[in-house]
């Protein structure tokens, strides 16, 4: 398959939240956050270990007080993927976290408050090597901005954002990232693309409060593959209204389809008619749902008859063309076996498997060799 990407992206300067390259050459990098209490270490611990499992780069977590940022300690001993601390108001609660071994601190400097404040952060962050985000949003513009603009534009975030950057350079910090999100998708649109140009550090994209999980995840597609596809944003966070396992895979499969990361299963198929020679939609959903754990890049045409069924299966590393009496399964582009409607997810599912494992076992023989 076309495994390249046409996207050309902007040229960042990359920072490093834990084991993860940002910006840069990095793959662009999937974030969510818990919805947990954060002071119940064992469920937010529990949902962070979720969230690995489906692939995860980065997992934010809400410090809002210092029984939290306590309980933050404990969390981050448990697990090993890079935690983000989301911190409002309290400056103190962020120089507490930086000591407790966060990897990245997300900070609203408009609501941080003073100059002298915010230079502790800095240099609390500096001083344990963490880069910071500068989040700004529509929802929470300073109050000076909110006279001048009348109400939230691209311009307004963009000034907002550029204060808080002039606050880093000021301190000779540069080793940040920056959010404008908004929950209109050309208001943040706009926004990124004015910020984009302004400024070298990584982007980080979201649509804010973007809304349940299909709606949510329409208007997260629609807004962030406008910027992705024009080469914007380093690092992603999907807004659902919906459980966080779901923003990840909301996040790799607008990845995947602009070409920009390969993890899992890219599933080809048919929205299925009366052609269809066995029941395409129940068929994709029972492989999905089984093969949920893969993550090894791989293309799977699920085709119900001969008008396309042949050309997509032969495309595919696995595919399957209906046809009658029998489906016929091509693997690496070449016609492989019959198979009947009644053992076709089990048959499938096994050849998907079976590739899977030869896959990784030549990743790791091309790893030793390396």
């Amino acid at each position: 398959m076309h495994h390249e990407s046409p996207v050309k992206r902007r040229k960042s300067r990359q920072i490093r939240v834990g084991s993860v390259l940002v910006g840069g050459d990095a793959p662009i990098s999937v974030q969510s956050m818990t919805n947990t209490d954060t002071c119940d270490v064992a469920a937010t611990v529990g949902q962070i270990r979720q969230l690995e499992a489906v692939g995860a780069d980065i997992v934010r977590v809400s410090v809002p007080t210092m029984e939290a940022a306590e309980a933050f300690g404990q969390i981050r001993q448990q697990v090993k993927i890079p935690l983000v601390a989301d911190i409002h108001f309290d400056y103190k609660i962020a120089l507490r976290v930086a000591d407790l071994g966060v990897d990245c601190l997300r900070i609203n400097p408009g609501n941080i408050g003073r100059e002298d404040r915010i230079r502790q952060v800095v240099d609390a962050a500096r001083h344990h090597g963490i880069p910071i985000r500068i989040g700004v949003n529509a929802g929470s513009l300073e109050k000076d901005l909110q006279k001048k603009y009348g109400e939230p534009t691209p311009e307004a975030l963009l000034e907002s954002a550029l204060r808080h950057v002039e606050h880093f350079d000021r301190l000779d910090f540069q080793d940040f990232k920056v959010s404008v999100k908004a929950s209109d998708v050309f208001m943040a649109v706009g926004a990124y693309r004015l910020l984009a140009q302004q400024i070298e550090q990584p982007l980080h994209l979201g649509i804010t409060e973007a809304g349940g999980l299909r709606s949510g995840t329409v208007k997260s597609a629609v807004g962030l593959g406008m910027l992705l596809a024009e080469g914007i944003g380093d690092t992603i966070r999907i807004s659902l209204a919906a459980d966080p396992v779901e923003e990840i895979r909301v996040g790799f499969d607008i990845l995947k389809s602009l070409r920009l990361r390969s993890r899992g299963i890219n599933f080809i198929a048919c929205p299925s008619c009366s052609r269809q020679n066995f029941d395409v939609v129940k068929t994709m959903n029972e492989l999905e749902s089984r093969l949920e754990d893969v993550l090894v890049p791989m293309d799977v045409a699920v085709i119900g008859c001969v008008v396309n069924g042949p050309g997509e299966a032969k495309e595919a590393d696995i595919g399957l063309a209906g046809g009658s009496p029998n489906n016929l399964v091509y693997v690496d582009g070449a016609p492989s076996e019959k198979v009947t409607n009644d053992n076709l997810v089990d048959r499938l599912e096994r050849l998907i498997r079976d590739k899977v494992a030869a896959k990784m076992a030549l990743d790791d023989s091309t790893i030793a060799r390396g």
